[in-house]
């Protein structure tokens, strides 16, 4: 694989070859514009002012092919090429100064960008440019420049962060396999039940992991397939929970649900609501202890059905709650990996509301303080737009 720095670094042709500088194609603009006004000013002079001159001395009493005419006329022309020449010299010189003032501020101002855009190919993200103060069109392209280098900075973070996150969550199961594997040829472990269940558990866990990496690719790149369909919430919910009573008993959480009569039925795809709420209540129960308490609601406010999981757990620092959704991020990182958790539920959850065009937010007070998932999603099939299938049918995003 070749790096950045194998790559061409422009499409186009490299600064300072191939072409004149900005300042001097705004000099050869500038002479052509001097150019066409002395030549309009030349026909205009030779052509068009002596005879209405010689009009206006004919209609002043001096007589035709006289000396008084002769001498006005040699007057005129004398006078107007003085003129002429004086105007075009200061015109030029006008034209000269503007020109390297103005080139001097947009060459520095290109030269800035092209130098940072040459730095940004080159890896470093922290690249920024200052305003040229220009105009709207010139300050508009720096920030959309500043912009763009954020993002890819955003990006880069993220992959490196990724490809730790990835290579951590490998690791650690695959360090136990080898670690007995190496213990079984030096006859130090026997091959019991006990030990296949702890092979089978780490062997499960990279699955696991596996599948949840590419379940959050397919949804993330809107790859994954979405059966539309009219759901009943209340039936939904009761599905989901009966899914989740025998977890949450077994670490004594007590799980309830709070789901009004009468509720509007929802356009969705059910296995995957399902599976976001499966997710939000799987997160819940992993950061609530035992004896907490996980509340599942459910209701309409205006046009929206608003779902809603509580839990009474370890609740969320504020510094926390603007990265819950990304990729592999943990609150605490070492207490999540010891319960099994990789960071990829919320995500994905995330990248399944929104393929459906509803919203997940979350709230907390701080730490101890418990924390509610929010889902919304509009009611009614007029309210989701790009949505093409019929009821019962599929659609693709």
């Amino acid at each position: 694989m070749t790096s950045h720095r194998d790559r061409p670094r422009s499409l186009g042709r490299a600064p300072g070859h191939g072409g004149p500088s900005l300042g001097v194609r705004l000099l050869l603009a500038q002479s052509m514009v001097l150019i066409a006004g002395a030549a309009t000013c030349w026909v205009v002079a030779v052509f068009v002012g002596p005879p209405l001159f010689r009009e206006h001395l004919h209609r002043a009493g001096v007589p035709a092919s006289s000396d008084e005419q002769s001498h006005a006329e040699q007057a005129y022309r004398y006078a107007t090429a003085i003129s002429l020449a004086v105007a075009l010299g200061v015109a030029m010189l006008a034209a000269l100064v503007v020109t390297w003032y103005f080139s001097r501020r947009l060459q520095r101002s290109v030269t800035e960008v092209s130098s940072a855009a040459t730095e940004l190919a080159d890896g470093c993200y922290d690249i920024r440019v200052g305003p040229p103060h220009l105009g709207n069109d010139f300050d508009a392209l720096a920030e959309a420049f500043n912009r763009m280098a954020a993002k890819l900075e955003s990006v880069e973070t993220t992959r490196r962060q990724l490809l730790g996150d990835l290579a951590h969550e490998i690791r650690t199961p695959v360090s136990v396999l080898e670690a007995y594997m190496e213990a079984f040829e030096d006859g130090i472990e026997t091959l019991d039940a006990k030990t296949i269940m702890m092979l089978r558990d780490q062997t499960r866990r990279l699955s696991r992991f596996s599948d949840d990496v590419s379940a959050l690719t397919r949804a993330e790149e809107s790859r994954t397939s979405i059966e539309l369909t009219w759901v009943d919430p209340a039936a939904l919910l009761s599905t989901t929970l009966a899914a989740a009573t025998d977890r949450y008993a077994a670490k004594h959480v007590a799980l309830t649900s709070r789901v009004p009569a009468h509720l509007p039925r929802l356009w969705a795809d059910p296995e995957r609501l399902g599976q976001v709420l499966g997710n939000l209540l799987d997160n819940a129960l992993r950061h609530t202890p035992a004896g907490g308490q996980v509340e599942i609601t459910v209701g309409r406010r205006h046009e929206l059905l608003v779902i809603e999981v509580t839990d009474t757990g370890d609740g969320i620092a504020a510094e926390h709650l603007p990265h819950l959704f990304e990729r592999f991020y943990r609150v605490d990182a070492a207490r999540d990996r010891e319960h099994g958790g990789a960071g990829i539920g919320l995500a994905i959850a995330k990248a399944l509301v929104e393929a459906q065009r509803g919203r997940i937010t979350a709230d907390s007070d701080g730490s101890g303080t418990g924390s509610t998932f929010t889902i919304t999603f509009p009611l009614g099939l007029d309210q989701q737009p790009g949505v093409r299938a019929k009821p019962g049918g599929s659609a693709l995003w």
